[in-house]
């Protein structure tokens, strides 16, 4: 069994061995703004995945992507080396499309405000489909409640 704790350490050295080689040594004009967010390794360290995002639209994306798996022996070679581990990591790149997420998520946030408002709008000008005091309540119950107020609970007697 590997030790999770050594699988996020080299998930994380990946991560930033990924980031300073496109930032210093990938020339590919087809790369665009790219940022490394995060990776992942599998526990027996031979397949990593490799998350990143690009400022840009889909063809930005797409030229990005290419330029990737260019890369990608260069960038399993350097990743292999520094990690000095027996077998290097296979990389796959996904695209991490946190921002199109986070548009969604904030979408369903103003739908549900706005239901919420027109739920609390309806809400004040509703009215009780019956009586207001939907229970019967006895009149006479209460007159012998306070009559029974100098009267000691039957508990009490003896």
């Amino acid at each position: 069994m590997t030790d999770p704790a050594k699988v996020r350490r080299h998930a994380e050295r990946i991560r930033e061995l990924v980031a300073s080689v496109v930032r210093s040594q990938i020339k590919d004009p087809r790369l665009g703004m790219i940022t490394i967010t995060d990776a992942r390794i599998t526990a027996d360290l031979r397949d990593a995945t490799v998350f990143y995002t690009v400022l840009g639209d889909a063809a930005a994306q797409a030229s990005t992507a290419a330029a990737l798996e260019s890369a990608n022996g260069m960038l399993r070679s350097t990743v292999g080396k520094a990690l000095g581990l027996r077998h290097s990591p296979t990389l796959t790149f996904v695209l991490d499309d946190v921002q199109d997420q986070v548009k969604h998520i904030d979408d369903l946030l103003a739908q549900a405000r706005h239901a919420d408002a027109e739920v609390q709008r309806l809400a004040a000008k509703a009215r009780y489909a019956g009586e207001a005091q939907p229970y019967r309540v006895d009149e006479d119950s209460d007159d012998l409640d306070s009559d029974d107020e100098d009267t000691p609970p039957a508990s009490d007697r003896r």
